[in-house]
């Protein structure tokens, strides 16, 4: 387990690294009091690789976790928080206010944290973002939360998709300021009050703030995870975010940037990633500079400038 302090305390929990005797109680310590007042028990082989982290009225649990029974009992109870579990691989069922709901095929679920619930994590495990939200904080962006609880919420698009993508990439980000997390809660709470339904009031500020923010850190995401690609077009980006082109410029316009700058520099961050890769010091740097979407060698070698003819002579690579 792995612990990083201040304003919000986060934690990597993976019980690969506990002696299996401290496993379930490390757990119930870390996930079950810190973040999620609720308490666990196995079902099985105990295993999770997670990260868990507690901001000012959020709570934030990512990961893969083996079946367990995980139940928020009347001893356990001492906030109003509203407790949100979205299956991206698995199933689980959540019984709470009398129901019995699956989490998982397209849907999350959403249950109060000031009454007693039951989940129970199916054979096979779960792959899951799990949430909680500080009533007082979400209830002037709904309205009525009570209205949300139990009741599907789904997962493959809307709110609910750009919430869950914005979550887990931010989870994976280090060495954030306390100001840019205090901005990305602002922007979680305006996802997840869209999600539920958010009052006329609150969805206008939150399709500006919010939705802006969490649309331009997917985009980036997809942009970067193909290197920027030559062949990759506005249209082709905005066409798979069910967005204008015209839009997605204006998103990277409102950074003070392009989506043609910041498509360049991710075909110069793969450039340089081959170049420094020993596996591919055969390579040639046309080769290299082709593969990454520059077709024309003069204007890549400009963009390189020095530090390509240096990497050059230093690798011995050829033309």
């Amino acid at each position: 387990m792995t612990a990083t302090m201040g304003q919000s305390a986060s934690f990597r929990l993976m019980t690969d690294m506990l002696p299996e005797r401290d496993r379930v109680e490390v757990m119930r310590e870390v996930y079950g009091r810190t973040v999620l007042k609720v308490d666990l028990d196995p079902l099985g082989p105990t295993h999770v690789d997670m990260k868990v982290r507690a901001l000012p009225g959020l709570g934030i649990a990512t990961g893969t976790c083996s079946e367990f029974r995980v139940h928020h009992s009347t001893r356990l109870i001492d906030n109003d928080d509203l407790i949100l579990l979205a299956a991206l691989d698995g199933a689980s069922v959540m019984k709470h206010r009398g129901r019995e709901e699956p989490v998982g095929n397209g849907h999350a679920l959403m249950m109060s944290g000031e009454e007693v619930g039951l989940n129970i994590i199916q054979p096979g495990g779960l792959r899951f973002v799990n949430m909680s939200f500080s009533l007082k904080q979400l209830s002037p962006l709904v309205g009525d939360p009570a209205r949300a609880l139990m009741q599907p919420l789904p997962t493959g698009g809307g709110a609910m998709r750009l919430l869950l993508d914005y979550v887990q990439s931010i989870q994976d980000c280090d060495g954030l300021t306390p100001e840019t997390w205090h901005l990305a809660t602002t922007h979680i709470f305006d996802l997840v009050a869209l999600a539920m339904g958010a009052t006329r009031d609150a969805a206008e500020i939150a399709r500006g703030r919010g939705v802006r923010v969490a649309r331009l850190r997917a985009i980036k995401a997809d942009i970067t995870a193909h290197g920027g690609h030559g062949r990759l077009s506005a249209e082709d980006v905005a066409r798979r975010h069910r967005l204008s082109a015209r839009y997605v410029r204006k998103l990277f316009a409102s950074e003070g940037t392009s989506l043609s700058d910041f498509m360049l520099c991710q075909r110069l961050l793969r450039a340089h990633r081959m170049l420094c890769d020993p596996r591919q010091a055969g390579r040639s740097i046309t080769a290299v500079a082709f593969e990454a979407g520059f077709n024309d060698l003069s204007y890549f070698n400009r963009l390189f400038g020095g530090a390509t003819m240096q990497r050059r002579r230093t690798c011995g690579r050829r033309r």
